[in-house]
């Protein structure tokens, strides 16, 4: 598989995400070829401040793999890692993270700064920006505009 058949992948996790009301992202974290882990936004349901797509996969890969260590694997996500998953990213060791939208408000991998490549921490990741950029931007913008519609209908 290449980097848009895995990213179709993540999409499919953000629409779980979105079906329950969630913001649509979504997470897969592949180890040699294959599909380990997978995630997608809990925030809302779960209350807990961690419950970020990224975070979720990572848990999960590190439960199959059976260490903190995910170095053989690449994370794929919909949207650009925040200040809090770019360091789970970096705390575990994932060499690289593809990503469809970039994240102008929350964006640690190019828009506000880029944490994965930052010389002074003892590990660095390579990021693939922008795969299937249109589609993961337009699950978003959906989901936000329809939300803004809802809160104007309750008004």
């Amino acid at each position: 598989m290449n980097h848009e058949e895995f990213m179709e992948l993540a999409i499919k996790e953000a629409e779980k995400a979105e079906d329950i009301g969630e913001v649509p992202i979504g997470a897969v974290i592949v180890k040699n070829g294959e599909v380990i882990a997978t995630g997608h936004n809990l925030r809302e349901s779960s209350q807990k401040t961690s419950s970020h797509a990224e975070f979720i996969a990572i848990e999960r890969a590190n439960d199959v793999v059976g260490s903190w260590r995910l170095e053989e694997c690449t994370l794929y996500v919909t949207l650009e890692p925040c200040p809090m998953c770019a360091g789970a990213i970096l705390q575990s060791r994932i060499p690289t993270v593809v990503f469809g939208a970039y994240d102008p408000k929350a964006g640690c991998t190019g828009s506000l700064m880029n944490l994965l490549g930052d010389e002074r921490f003892n590990h660095q990741s390579g990021v693939i920006p922008e795969v299937l950029h249109e589609r993961c931007s337009h699950m978003l913008k959906t989901f936000f505009r329809k939300l803004r519609e809802e809160k104007k209908r309750y008004k």
